[in-house]
């Protein structure tokens, strides 16, 4: 039994047995596992939504990171990888892609906030 590239048969085979599954077994799940969870659970996106801002950040470096990703994971699919070799990656340009979409939504309300006052102060005068 496979799912996203982990062989979950050896463990699920000794647990249902009742025995712990040996660490020829369970190490390499524990560690696809916090890999997955890892990249899951960015702090960068969750920074970026609870601060409300994209100050410092340089949208050019996640559009690289973006075609770099996108470049090798053509590349795992052309070959016939197997998921475990280019999960992370995936998971890092679906990443890399919120950022830049939420840097977009930002930058966007930014400028129309600033041009919206200008307006006001126009108006206003």
């Amino acid at each position: 039994m496979e799912y996203l590239g982990i062989d979950l048969s050896c463990a699920v085979g000794s647990l249902r047995r009742g025995n712990i599954p040996d660490k020829d077994c369970l190490l390499p799940l524990i560690s696809k596992l916090l890999g997955y969870a890892i990249v899951a659970a960015s702090t960068t996106i969750l920074k970026i939504l609870k601060h409300q801002s994209v100050r410092g950040l340089s949208i050019l470096s996640f559009e690289l990171e973006i075609v770099g990703y996108t470049i090798a994971l053509a590349y795992c699919l052309h070959k016939g990888l197997p998921f475990s070799a280019y999960g992370e990656l995936l998971f890092l340009l679906i990443q890399g892609a919120v950022i830049v979409f939420i840097f977009c939504l930002y930058y966007a309300l930014h400028v129309f906030c600033i041009i919206l006052q200008l307006n006001l102060n126009f108006i206003l005068e």
